[in-house]
C-alpha cells in the first residue's frame, strides 16, 4: 500500500489550526516542519510542556498531511480552508510515500545519546555502547524528556557531578522521570518525582520499573503535598519553564534542606536574571552552565 502527502506552507499562526482542520477532514496524520529546513534560515525549535500553541511552529511552517493514496486531496484542502474561514485558497503540493518498514524507520531515527561523562540514554532496541556506564533505557514517547533537549542535558550533567549517595532528591516537573532516574542510579535515596500530567507519571513509573528503580515515588502536586508535607530535600531539581519557575519560587525554595541545592532549567539565557531575582529572597542562584541558549541555574542554602 502507498500513501500521498499533502504539503502546505503557511505562517506560524496558521499551522496548528490548519493541522487540526486537515485531521478533521480526513488526513491520517499531520506534522509541522520548518519550511526553511536545510537552509541558512533554519530555526532550532524545541517544544516543551507549557509552551503556547503558536510557539510550537516556525515563522514559515510546512504542514504535511498523510492521506490515503485515493483520497480527494484537493477537496480535503478546500474543506479545511473553508472550515478555517480564510477566504482564500492555499496552494499545496503532493508527494508519494511508498510503503516501507515504518517501525524500523522510526527506530533508526533514535540512537543512543551520550550525556556528561558516563551517562547513556539508550532506546530499548539498541545495545548500550558502554554497558558499564550509567545507562538509562528510555524509548521516545508522549512524556517529555529523553535527554535530547539542552535543558534536560544540563540538569543531568549537574546531577552527575554533584549527587552523592544517600542524598534525598526531589524532581519537580519530572516528565518521563529521566532526572529522577539519573539521581537514583547515582545513589540518591529517597527520590521523589512530581508532575501535574497523569500521563507523564505513568511513563515515569514505567521507565522506573524498566530501569530497576521502582523505589522512586511519583505524585501529582496535590498528592505530594499530602504525602510529603513540609519535607525538605538535599537536592531539588526543576526543569520546567521560566514562567512557572518564577511563580513557584517560594514553594520550591521551601523544599530545599539547609545546605541543600536547588537546580533550575528550562530557562533561556535572556530569562536568567528574571528567574534569579524571583528566587533571591530565598536562595542565591547563578548560572551553572549554558547550552544552545538555555541555562541551568544553581544555588545552595547555607547550612
Amino acid at each position: 500500500m502507498s500513501w500521498t502527502e499533502i504539503v502546505i506552507e503557511v505562517a506560524r499562526d496558521q499551522a496548528e489550526a490548519l493541522s487540526d482542520a486537515l485531521m478533521q477532514h480526513g488526513a491520517l496524520s499531520v506534522s509541522v516542519e520548518d519550511a526553511d529546513l536545510g537552509t541558512d534560515a533554519e530555526q532550532p525549535l524545541f517544544g516543551e510542556p507549557g509552551m503556547p500553541p503558536q510557539a510550537a511552529a516556525w515563522e514559515r511552517s510546512r504542514v504535511v498531511a498523510l492521506t490515503d493514496n485515493h483520497a480527494d486531496h484537493a477537496g480535503m484542502v478546500a474543506d479545511a480552508v473553508q472550515s478555517l474561514g480564510l477566504g482564500y485558497a492555499l496552494p499545496f503540493a503532493m508527494r508519494a510515500v511508498e510503503d516501507q518498514d515504518w517501525v524500523r524507520l522510526t527506530q533508526s531515527q533514535f540512537e543512543p545519546i551520550h550525556i556528561g561523562k558516563r551517562i547513556w540514554v539508550v532506546p530499548s532496541w539498541h545495545e548500550a555502547p558502554e554497558p558499564d556506564a550509567l545507562v538509562l533505557e528510555l524509548d521516545p514517547g508522549l512524556a517529555f524528556g529523553t535527554g535530547s533537549h539542552p535543558t534536560t542535558r544540563l540538569c543531568m550533567e549537574w546531577l552527575e557531578e554533584y549527587v552523592q549517595a544517600e542524598q534525598s532528591v526531589l524532581d519537580y516537573g519530572c516528565g518521563s522521570g529521566i532526572l529522577a532516574l539519573v539521581a537514583r542510579k547515582l545513589g540518591a535515596q529517597p527520590v521523589i518525582g512530581v508532575d501535574l500530567d497523569v500521563q507523564a507519571l505513568e511513563a515515569a513509573s514505567f521507565n522506573s520499573e524498566r530501569n530497576h528503580c521502582s523505589d522512586i515515588a511519583y505524585y501529582l502536586p496535590e498528592s505530594f503535598v499530602l504525602a510529603c508535607p513540609a519535607h525538605r530535600y538535599d537536592i531539588v531539581v526543576a526543569n520546567i519553564l521560566a514562567g512557572p519557575l518564577t511563580e513557584m519560587a517560594a514553594m520550591l525554595s521551601a523544599h530545599v534542606a539547609d545546605g541543600g541545592a536547588l537546580v533550575l532549567s528550562g530557562v533561556l539565557d535572556s530569562q536568567a536574571e528574571q528567574v534569579c531575582a524571583a528566587y533571591a529572597p530565598y536562595i542565591a542562584l547563578e548560572i551553572w552552565a549554558e547550552h544552545e541558549g538555555w541555562v541551568a541555574l544553581a544555588g545552595r542554602l547555607p547550612v
